[in-house]
């Protein structure tokens, strides 16, 4: 299921004869439903010209269609951010190239609903206001001056000065939320008392969302409002899936599966073989029972589990972000037409990882890597705009299928924004954990991107680049050792891709998994540069400290022969 809203709107000039307000509504279709979320914004023009009608429009239009063009990486408030602070210099520069718009500015109030969780961003005194269970709550603050004879006076607006600041907010969606955002022409003249019943009617379904809109529109009119009035209404009729809350509550209520055996038969599914089992969980290569049924993978904690609630708060996060990696880069979550014990299946795809290839004595060319770099890059991609960071990336986890496609393996560690899963800094295999991951630095998109250069150089060499790490070892890092002395028919261009996503510093690696699909995919026709090779401080600063030594050992001597003479 995926996000479900209504909405309407009302915009009028009021006692004014130009509407300087302007109102807009982004509600995209899947996938960029759940990718980029639905987008609606206020903004209201202050200028004593035609330029706050301009910059109103500008303002809401430009937002409107710039942030879907950002990429999918970015998290809301930094696409928001970036956009917004983009228009602010627009507007601003406006006055100085047109001086009949002088001084143009704009409020705005921006509202997106992505997934289960509501963002926005806010500047002047549009408000957002949030009905909740009968509850009418204020998530915006009024940016203007606190005297009470300068009320209406702004402190921020687009294009009101070059450094803008923007307030940004979140909050999880519930079904029937309804949020209003609104002009000052309605708020000032409209008591909350009033906002709450109009929107509480939404609410009841006693009106649709224009309706609601224009009675929010009469009502500060007969208030008195001698300004122009806007009003947007969403109301939330349906949320995509089940929160990770939602989801822990419900599988504390199941009992684990008892211990599995082949041919036997569990909740309308037959288990053919047990796949794999660690300390934690067990999986089965199952079957449903009914005609024409599917073969399948059945998860499950192991029954020593049963009682550990860090436990089952880490499988329920899984099972969450499964759910929510909806693309043919990863397994799909099915769901069992009954359910009485804790597990979840997903999709069984024929196949081996690529650890079993390299294990069988497969040689991979190196147009085969780039082949599965280019896949496994695009499936690392996917996760991380979903706000995943998968923290075990390597050859075990890296799924071939017999129909060509690559799968990623294993969200066991993984973490997200709203994390249940392990918060340990150094949880995955250690010759695939970044090296400042051994300083306890958190896992992120780099983090991910250096193991799949681990991973590419591992599937080309069987070796890895700064060589095998034990558990709890604490490894120094150099130089990774050159591919071509395993692979000499490597080419130089892509040496120096891997380079860059094995750089030992963060910042010298690639900063998304779409700038990483990029280098491989121009190849040797736009190559990256060489990398520079560090200084010696940074290479060895043991060495050069020894180097430094000797030098003034040797100057001393020198000194000492030229004294004695």
């Amino acid at each position: 299921m995926t996000l479900t809203i209504t909405a309407g709107h009302a915009t009028r000039c009021g006692k004014r004869e130009r509407n300087e307000d302007f109102v807009g509504m982004v509600t995209p279709d899947e996938p960029e439903r759940s990718a980029k979320g639905v987008l609606a914004a206020v903004a209201d023009g202050v200028s004593g010209n035609d330029g706050g009608r301009e910059a109103s429009e500008y303002t809401v239009r430009g937002l409107l269609s710039d942030y879907y063009a950002t990429p999918d990486t970015w998290s809301v408030a930094q696409a928001l951010e970036r956009v917004l602070k983009a228009t602010n210099s627009w507007v601003q520069q406006q006055g100085t190239v047109r001086p009949e718009l002088s001084g143009m500015a704009t409020t705005l109030t921006c509202l997106v609903l992505r997934g289960t969780f509501y963002y926005f961003a806010h500047v002047g005194d549009t408000r957002l206001y949030l009905l909740r269970a009968g509850a009418l709550t204020r998530l915006t603050t009024d940016h203007v001056w606190d005297r009470p004879e300068m009320q209406h006076v702004l402190t921020r607006a687009i294009g009101l000065d070059s450094q803008l600041t923007i307030d940004h907010g979140m909050g999880p969606l519930h079904a029937g939320d309804v949020f209003l955002l609104a002009s000052d022409g309605v708020w000032a003249a409209t008591t909350e008392y009033e906002l709450a019943f109009q929107l509480g009617r939404l609410a009841l379904g006693e009106c649709d969302n224009d309706a609601c809109a224009d009675a929010l529109l009469d009502a500060a009119l007969e208030g008195g409002s001698g300004d122009n009035l806007s009003a947007l209404v969403m109301r939330v009729d349906g949320l995509p899936q089940q929160d990770l809350r939602d989801s822990l509550s419900s599988m504390r209520q199941l009992p684990l599966p008892p211990p599995l055996r082949p041919g036997q038969l569990f909740e309308g599914l037959r288990v053919e073989r047990m796949l794999h089992a660690s300390a934690g969980t067990v999986l089965y290569k199952v079957a449903e029972t009914a005609e024409g049924g599917r073969t399948l993978v059945l998860k499950t904690l192991q029954s020593a589990r049963a009682g550990d609630a860090l436990e089952l708060a880490a499988f329920a996060h899984e099972e969450w972000l499964a759910r929510r990696a909806v693309a043919r880069f990863f397994p799909q979550v099915i769901t069992p037409a009954q359910k009485n014990h804790l597990y979840y299946l997903t999709t069984w795809h024929d196949g081996a990882t690529l650890a079993q290839r390299l294990e069988g004595g497969q040689h991979f060319t190196v147009p085969e890597v780039i082949a599965l770099g280019e896949q496994l890059v695009r499936a690392v991609g996917a996760l991380h705009r979903r706000s995943i960071i998968h923290r075990d990336i390597k050859p075990d986890n890296v799924h071939l299928g017999a129909d060509g496609q690559l799968r990623l393996l294993d969200l066991g560690v993984a973490q997200s924004g709203i994390d249940a899963g392990s918060a340990a800094p150094q949880a995955g295999t250690p010759s695939f954990l970044a090296p400042e991951q051994f300083d306890n630095a958190p896992a992120c998109a780099a983090t991910d991107l250096y193991a799949v250069g681990v991973t590419l150089y591992f599937a080309l060499t069987r070796h890895y680049p700064y060589g095998e790490v034990e558990p709890f070892q604490r490894p120094r890092f150099g130089e990774p050792i050159g591919a071509s002395r395993y692979r000499p028919d490597l080419p130089l261009w892509l040496w120096h891709v891997l380079q860059k996503a094995l750089a030992r510093e963060a910042v010298e690696r690639f900063e998304t998994a779409e700038e990483f699909l990029l280098a491989l995919e121009r190849g040797a026709a736009r190559p990256l540069p060489a990398r520079a090779a560090p200084p010696l401080a940074t290479r060895n600063p043991a060495g050069m400290w020894r180097a430094i030594a000797l030098l003034a050992i040797a100057g001393n001597l020198v000194l000492l022969y030229l004294l004695g003479r």
